[in-house]
């Protein structure tokens, strides 16, 4: 008997991804090109910054269309293994 796991996200969707590290010159360019590996459709015109208070880190939300789990697992290992970025939610 083969085991399935149930996935709350129904594909293909638009799926937030915030990423967050800090602030440097490159950072915003390197999580699009890094995102575009995954998803040759991402505009990286549509990231969304937000500055820490101290200004000292940056968050960007990157709306990805995602047609599968694989698509998306594999947008969170390579941010997440990205040497600029600090988490990814």
């Amino acid at each position: 008997m083969s085991e399935t796991k149930e996935s709350l996200i129904e594909y293909p969707c638009d799926f937030p991804l915030k990423v967050f590290g800090v602030a440097q010159q490159g950072f915003a360019q390197a999580v699009a090109e890094a995102v575009q590996q995954h998803a040759p459709g991402f505009d990286a015109a549509t990231i969304e910054m937000r500055a820490s208070s101290s200004a000292k880190y940056l968050s960007l939300t990157c709306t990805v269309h995602v047609t599968s789990r694989e698509q998306l697992d594999d947008l969170y290992r390579t941010l997440s293994s990205h040497p600029m970025v600090k988490m990814v939610l």
